[in-house]
C-alpha cells in the first residue's frame, strides 16, 4: 500500500490523471486491492478480524431502504459468522485474479500513451525502448520486493500483526480500541470525524471516488505542477 499511495501521489503531482483510461483503471485497481486486503484481514478470525468485519459491513446499513437487507446478505445470516468467513475467503482468493487481469489492461493503456514525466512534455526524441532499459530495472525492483516479503513471511510472520488479533474471535467481548491497519487509517479518521453514519459513509466514498473527477477538475494549460508554485504549495501542505 505504501507503493500504491506513492504511485497515486506521483500521478497527482505530475498530472498523470490526464491519461484518463490509465488513471481510471488504476483507481479501480486501488478499490479492488483495498477490498482484497480487508477480506484477507478478516480471515485470521481473531478479535480485530471479527470486530473489524462487523464494523465495516455495518456501514452498509446506512444505505436507505436496502441497507439492512444488504448487510444480512453479505453476512449470510444475522451476524458475522462462518458463512461470512467462507464468502470472504472465496472473494479473497478470486479478486487477485481480477486484479492481475486489470493490471494487464492498465499496462496496455500505459504503453499506448507512454509514461508521464516531471516536465509534462512528450517528445519522441527523448524516448528510449522499454526493453532492456526499464524491464531490467522493474525486474530488479520486483525481485527486491519479493525477497523482502518472503523473508518477512517465512521468518517473522507475526511481526506486523495486531496483538489483539491473536485472541480468538469472541462476539461477546469487544476490544477496547478497534482501529484498522495503517493503510486504512484515512478511512477511519473520516468515519470518526463525522457523527452521522450516512454522512461518514458518503464522505469516505467521496474521498476515494473524487480521484475519478481529477481529469475534469484540471483547468491549467500545463499538465504537471512543476511550473505551478501555488499548486505545489497546496499539494505539499495537504501531504503534511
Amino acid at each position: 500500500f505504501m507503493c500504491i499511495y506513492l504511485h497515486i501521489g506521483r500521478g497527482l503531482y505530475y498530472g498523470s490523471y490526464l491519461y484518463k483510461e490509465t488513471w481510471n483503471t488504476g483507481i479501480i485497481l486501488l478499490l479492488l486491492t483495498m477490498a482484497t486486503a480487508f477480506m484477507g484481514y478478516v480471515l485470521p478470525w481473531g478479535q480485530m478480524s471479527f470486530w473489524g468485519a462487523t464494523v465495516i459491513t455495518n456501514l452498509l446499513s446506512a444505505i436507505p431502504f436496502i441497507g439492512n437487507t444488504l448487510v444480512q446478505w453479505i453476512w449470510g445470516g444475522f451476524s458475522v459468522d462462518n458463512a461470512t468467513l467462507t464468502r470472504f475467503f472465496t472473494l479473497h482468493f478470486l479478486l487477485p485474479f481480477t486484479i492481475m487481469g486489470l493490471t494487464m489492461v492498465h499496462l496496455l493503456f500505459l504503453h499506448e500513451t507512454g509514461s508521464n514525466n516531471p516536465t509534462g512534455l512528450n517528445s519522441n526524441t527523448d524516448k528510449i525502448p522499454f526493453h532492456p532499459y526499464f524491464s531490467y530495472k522493474d525486474l530488479l525492483g520486483i525481485i527486491l520486493m519479493l525477497t523482502l516479503l518472503l523473508t518477512l513471511t517465512l521468518f517473522s510472520p507475526n511481526l506486523l500483526g495486531d496483538p489483539d488479533n491473536f485472541t480468538p474471535a469472541n462476539p461477546l467481548s469487544t476490544p477496547p480500541h478497534i482501529k484498522p491497519e495503517w493503510y486504512f487509517l484515512f478511512a477511519y479518521a473520516i468515519l470518526r470525524s463525522i457523527p452521522n453514519k450516512l454522512g461518514g459513509v458518503l464522505a469516505l466514498l467521496l474521498s476515494i471516488l473524487v480521484l475519478f473527477l481529477m481529469p475534469a477538475l484540471h483547468t491549467s494549460k500545463q499538465r504537471t505542477t512543476q511550473f505551478r508554485p501555488l499548486t505545489q504549495t497546496l499539494f505539499w501542505s495537504f501531504i503534511a
